[in-house]
């Protein structure tokens, strides 16, 4: 059996993929890893990888009405990054909207919450998660 290298992708779906991953990538850091382009426009599916492991799948939204599929703009994200203040900074700077400031939790994180320009909710945080 292979080893596994991620265990959970959240996807997303998007009107405009191609831009969704040009903000993403140039907003929040992540790392465009591939992206497979669908006949007539649009993505078909794309990964994009977070720097401290992991990522997301997204994709363009289907003319299909594939019902397995979420609509775009529909979702929320939680990603760790060890340097929020930094992060924070990027994201306002690229054109983020922030819809809650950074701030110290009680339970130790520090962080913020973004939107994206489709209305995906992006929160990062120091907090990793609990200890086993």
């Amino acid at each position: 059996m292979s080893e596994i290298k991620t265990a959970v992708w959240p996807v997303l779906r998007y009107q405009d993929a191609a831009e969704a991953i040009r903000f993403l990538v140039e907003a929040f850091g992540f790392v465009e890893k591939a992206v497979y382009a669908r006949d007539g426009g649009g993505v078909d599916h794309a990964e994009l990888t977070w720097p401290n492991g992991g990522g997301v799948m997204l994709s363009s939204r289907s003319a299909d009405g594939d019902e397995v599929r979420t609509a775009p703009g529909m979702g929320s994200v939680y990603l760790v990054t060890d340097e929020p203040d930094q992060l924070h900074d990027r994201a306002v700077a690229a054109g983020a909207k922030i819809v809650r400031g950074l701030r110290d939790e009680d339970y130790g994180s520090r962080g913020f919450t973004a939107r994206d320009p489709e209305g995906v909710v992006w929160s990062f945080g120091t907090y990793a998660g609990e200890p086993d």
